[in-house]
């Protein structure tokens, strides 16, 4: 390396944050019309055509989706990287059944670990002394009820969407941690978890302010990169649907006078494999269809808490009768919240 690379200046931590954010701010003003204007303008696709609307619909919803993404991801990077999966067990570890099935749940939110990390962390929380369903508690709202999906509700639904969606999987993690908790299934956890101990002392390095935003910037790019073809191919499922699928067809299905609608859509969701930001954009789509909102959480719920990959993951620390009392505990709640959100809110606003 020559002294003149040594010396070459950098830009100041704070500039780059700067720089970022007023990027992200323009980009979001201007990525709805910038699609209009390509699809009804530059291709001349009148509104009402059905390849038009489904193509301001990818065009207008990826990068919507990707900044929110970004935005969000980068600055729960930043505060969780004061808070470490060790320090979550810690807290957990020794609380009553209540109060910690309850923070468990609470953790979830800005602790979202996806499912590959279920087997560490499910043998973390057992090893620690965290109460079984107090571990269940966590495993369930951490991806369902986490900062990504909030984000995107927020920014496509509004303010109450995302908060009551937020306190409907709260409600179903807490619930399910209590059950599972109060049924004693110890002895249906694989055998090898209570004899695994880590022994791995703590790490005394402390990180400055800018090795946190690197980190959070740098892990925002990873999550991004992984996340990216499943969104897209979400928001395309979800432009097909906008521009093609009968409103009539969508509504028939998921009409609340159908009583098996909500767990048709439960179960249609379980072999399903996506993540909160690749789901979003076909609820969104199914929403404008006439889809009722219980139906669409109730959907979005079963993909994202009870896949199969994820099932299968935890399948190796726990024998089938307790998977599948995760399973029914879990689905059962989702079918509650679905019909709940169906009488309190049938439909939302145009």
């Amino acid at each position: 390396m020559t002294t003149a690379a040594l010396h070459r200046p950098h830009l100041p931590t704070w500039a780059l944050v700067l720089a970022g954010s007023l990027a992200w701010l323009v980009a979001w003003l201007v990525h709805m019309p910038l699609a209009a204007w390509l699809v009804r303008d530059v291709l001349a696709m009148p509104v009402g055509d059905q390849l038009g609307d489904a193509l301001e619909f990818f065009l207008g919803d990826t990068p919507k989706v990707l900044l929110l993404l970004a935005g969000v991801v980068t600055l729960v990077s930043f505060l969780r990287s004061f808070v470490s999966p060790a320090r979550v067990r810690a807290a957990l570890a020794g609380r009553n059944a209540v109060a910690g099935t309850a923070a468990a749940a609470g953790f979830g939110i800005i602790t979202p670990f996806c499912s590959c990390s279920a087997v560490p962390l499910f043998i973390g929380f057992v090893e620690a002394g965290v109460p079984l369903g107090v571990t269940f508690a966590f495993l369930v709202s951490s991806p369902m009820v986490n900062e990504v999906a909030l984000a995107l509700l927020w920014g496509l639904f509004g303010p109450a969407v995302a908060l009551g969606y937020m306190v409907a999987g709260l409600a179903v993690a807490i619930v399910a941690g209590l059950v599972i908790g109060r049924l004693g299934l110890e002895r249906y956890v694989e055998d090898y978890v209570w004899t695994i101990r880590t022994g791995a002392a703590p790490i005394a390095f402390r990180p400055t302010l800018d090795d946190r935003i690197r980190d959070a910037w740098r892990a925002t790019t990873e999550i991004i990169a992984r996340l990216w073809p499943w969104m897209t191919g979400g928001i395309a499922i979800g432009a097909f649907i906008h521009g093609f699928v009968p409103t009539e067809l969508v509504a028939g299905i998921g009409s609340p006078s159908n009583p098996l609608a909500v767990p048709a859509l439960v179960a249609l969701g379980v072999p399903l494999y996506s993540n909160a930001a690749g789901t979003i954009p076909i609820v969104e789509a199914l929403i404008g269809k006439g889809l009722p909102l219980g139906s669409a959480l109730a959907f979005m719920m079963a993909i994202t808490a009870l896949s199969v990959p994820e099932l299968v993951i935890l399948r190796r620390v726990m024998k089938p009768r307790l998977l599948a009392v995760f399973v029914g505990v879990v689905a059962a709640g989702i079918v509650a919240i679905g019909y709940l959100f169906n009488a309190l809110v049938p439909q939302l606003p145009a």
